[in-house]
């Protein structure tokens, strides 16, 4: 499968999202969405304003939090979860066992099992996953991101070692025991009533080109995974692992699978282990859709989030499909991102619920965006427990390319170009090239400025010398704001002195531990060890 199969938004590509990675990533989405539409964009820090009053964890980094104004009401959100979502769903869905309770009784399906206190003896639990009949699955009570899950347990023994697995790995954790269900594992996303993305996650694997070793393999697709902003951190790993299920196989690492063959590497279909995602929604079945829906329905205040939904098919026929959990605060990556089939725009599906009423914008206005580094840094910082973020653009948005030869490389020369930015009330950057040349892009509302901006680059005489400027349109992203950026190989060339005087301090380090060892070893330190001991009793007697 080609890891670029697919059809990400187009207001929303990768370049704009460097380093923004997994919660984040989910935050800064929807913050974007709604500060694109003429929304007030605030980010917080832990327990600012209504937070103390929402189910939030893990935030002490600030970049989590946010709030989005139309000017008349303000909704406060949590990575992906807003405030019309209720504490008491939260609760319901951190917890697996009153979640499948309460499915249960609304006549939504799940696996058949049950969960059992951390200190029940394990033959109890081998007992009833007997009683229960294998294949079965085992996991934490209140785990996510599939760590602790052991998933197609065929015996006795497996279970055996699965269950001192993990009770090391989660020692205060209850237990939860299901039936396998065997099928494709999706998550689905609602809001309000309606299904907005759905992906189906494929276990770990890779497919043979018929000369790479499987390890090979593993690291040509981490490698495209890289490219994935959602896939970037989440990398396929654990070698022990993929050794052990291959090997059930009759592989090794070192295989080399024939051309187009897809091998499996584990049965876990989490992304973050390495899982794929793929886009499913125009094509899973409307009983899937409409079982997700009603599971949203039965959690009292969920008003939207994922809900993960094991299905069965032969044939395109639905033969079974059940609720395996509920997500108020669900990661939006998968679905933004798929490696495979079209991205789906839950940002906006969110912002639509949160202000119907919010304008919309033109597709000028989805060429903008913030620096969600800069815009957080205050807070990180310890500088203000708020940081609001700059307004977007309102109306039609005019942008130029300029290239400038000459002798331009100066630094405060690229500065007094920001400051003639900020005072025509211009966005965009200053890029040094390579040989002293220039790149600097301009966006603004008013077309006047934009091309008046071609006059600036004459202003300043005693610190850059103007050739040529070469003017054309620009089409790509522009940040707001007036950036100075460095020349690649400038950056290069900074990186390679630092990490020299980084090796030259820890040479330095190592000459001087070298120096103390040959001192202790020296008759002058022997001979001195009894004064040195002496004045240490003097300096405690003294205190």
């Amino acid at each position: 499968m080609n890891e670029q199969d697919n059809q990400w938004l187009k207001h929303l590509p990768p370049e704009i999202l460097d380093g923004i990675q997994g919660n984040y990533l989910d935050s800064y989405a929807i913050a974007l969405e709604g500060w694109r539409r003429g929304l007030t964009l605030k980010w917080h820090v832990k327990d600012s304003e209504k937070f103390k009053e929402m189910e939030t964890w893990f935030v002490d980094e600030p970049g989590q939090l946010f709030s989005l104004s139309d000017g008349n009401k303000t909704h406060y959100f949590f990575r992906s979860r807003g405030d019309l979502v209720s504490n008491e769903a939260v609760q319901i869905g951190k917890d697996k066992t009153a979640t499948k309770e309460i499915l249960k009784k609304n006549n939504i399906q799940v696996p058949e099992g049950k969960s059992f206190p951390k200190d029940t003896a394990k033959e109890e639990m081998v007992e009833y996953a007997t009683q229960l009949g294998f294949p079965i699955v085992i996991k934490p009570k209140d785990g996510s991101l599939g760590k602790g899950v052991f998933t197609y347990i065929l015996s006795e023994g497996e279970l055996d070692y699965s269950i001192n697995e993990l009770k090391e790995q989660f020692p205060h954790e209850d237990i939860i025991i299901e039936k396998h269900i065997d099928g494709d594992d999706l998550r689905l996303y609602v809001v309000d009533e309606q299904v907005v993305g759905a992906i189906k996650r494929l276990p770990p694997n890779v497919t043979g080109d018929g000369k790479s070793t499987i390890r090979e393999l593993v690291r040509q697709k981490n490698n495209e995974r890289k490219k994935n902003p959602r896939l970037i951190n989440c990398q396929i790993k654990n070698r022990k692992e993929i050794k052990e299920f291959i090997g059930r196989k009759g592989l090794t690492l070192d295989s080399i699978p024939e051309s187009g063959k897809q091998i499996f590497l584990s049965k876990k279909c989490n992304i973050s282990m390495g899982g794929d995602p793929i886009d499913v929604l125009d094509s899973i079945p409307h009983e899937v859709k409409e079982l997700a829906i009603r599971a949203l329905r039965s959690i009292p205040g969920l008003t939207h989030g994922a809900v993960d939904i094991l299905m069965n098919e032969t044939d395109g026929e639905l033969n079974e499909a059940a609720v395996l959990e509920i997500n108020p605060t669900a990661q939006l990556g998968g679905i933004l991102f798929p490696i495979q089939g079209a991205s789906r725009d839950v940002p906006k599906a969110i912002i639509d619920y949160y202000f119907p009423e919010a304008k919309s914008i033109s597709i000028d206005n989805y060429t903008m965006y913030f620096p969600f580094d800069d815009v957080i840094e205050p807070l990180i910082n310890r500088q203000s427990t708020v940081t609001t973020v700059t307004p977007a653009l309102e109306g039609k948005i005019y942008k130029k390319r300029y290239i400038v030869t000459g002798d331009v490389s100066n630094i405060g020369y690229h500065r007094g170009l920001r400051k003639q930015a900020f005072e025509r009330g211009l966005h965009g950057f200053v890029l040094g090239l390579e040989g002293g040349d220039m790149e600097v892009v301009v966006a603004g509302v008013n077309p006047e400025m934009v091309d008046d901006f071609k006059n600036g680059f004459y202003e300043d005489p005693e610190r850059g010398q103007v050739e040529n400027v070469f003017k054309s349109n620009f089409t790509g992203f522009v940040n707001i704001g007036f950036e100075v950026k460095r020349e690649l190989k400038t950056q290069i060339d900074e990186i390679k002195q630092m990490r020299k005087e980084l090796e030259r301090i820890e040479s330095e380090v190592k000459k001087s531990e070298k120096e103390r060892r040959k001192l202790e070893r020296s008759l002058s330190w022997k001979v001195s060890s009894p004064i040195r001991i002496v004045g240490g009793l003097v300096k405690k007697v003294k205190k």
